[in-house]
């Protein structure tokens, strides 16, 4: 690595760390458990993106690498809202059908419609914005759901004995906890341009594109996103709404 290289990259690592060590600091006279842990998921994102962006520089034209790299993203969502349920084969099948679900249904709405051309760099760049996101949504739908079904126990084990089937038993609660799911989509949504810039729309900008072209992009963006969230938070609760037993909360 250049002087030069250096000389523009140790800013960055500068305000990384301070901005890390702001969140240690604070988390730990809180006394809040895991203080560390947004600190070492910055430091991953870091090696992560490194590694990547050094990828990328070949994959983005190619077709067959793009699909390679959104068929691993989609194995990584999984495994980690997966771990965030607690492991079991019920939770990973449910899991896996709702992100997978959510993304292929959104991904096919964007390019089938023409809302974007079908090339390889628009496929990886919003195939891994709406990968992300249905991975979030799932796993705040599936952890909401059961710990409401643990909290309200007494109310599905009374419809059951009523002789409702599990799934129309705790349908109130699936409802609820996809309601809640959603709330942090639609809210940034619904507040893009007032008071967030996406990063989609600041990076688009950035790379040369004019603002009209940039908004364009990035409301196919938020579009997806919450189409693939409304699947995947659905499906998820579908999945696991057939339950007769009280479950373990995540």
């Amino acid at each position: 690595m250049t002087s030069t290289a250096v000389a523009e990259i140790l800013p960055t690592l500068i305000g990384v760390l301070v901005l890390c060590a702001v969140s240690a600091v604070v988390l730990s006279i809180a006394g809040v458990r895991e203080r560390f842990g947004p600190t070492l998921a910055v430091l991953r994102a870091a090696v992560q993106l490194a590694v990547i962006a050094v990828i990328l520089t070949g994959v983005i034209t190619s077709p067959w690498w793009v699909g390679l790299a959104l068929l691993v993203m989609l194995g990584v969502a999984i495994g980690t809202s997966v771990r965030r349920l607690r492991w079991s084969r019920g939770h990973l099948l449910a899991v896996a059908t709702a992100i997978v679900g959510g993304t292929v249904v959104a991904l096919a709405a964007v390019f089938a419609s023409g809302a974007l051309a079908p090339t390889p760099r628009y496929l990886l760049a919003i195939g891994g914005i709406v990968v992300g996101n249905a991975m979030a949504i799932t796993t705040l739908s599936a952890r909401r759901f059961l710990d409401a079904a643990d909290e309200h126990w007494d109310e599905v084990e009374g419809w059951l004995a009523l002789g409702a089937k599990p799934i129309e038993a705790t349908r109130p609660l699936a409802r609820g906890a996809v309601h809640t799911a959603l709330v942090p989509s639609v809210d940034q949504t619904r507040t893009t341009g007032l008071v967030t810039l996406p990063g989609a729309f600041v990076g688009a900008i950035f790379g040369g594109l004019p603002p009209f072209e940039a908004g364009r992009f990035q409301i196919v963006v938020l579009a997806a996103i919450v189409a693939a969230g409304a699947v995947a938070s659905t499906a998820v609760v579908r999945l696991l709404g057939g339950i007769e037993q009280r479950p373990v909360r995540p």
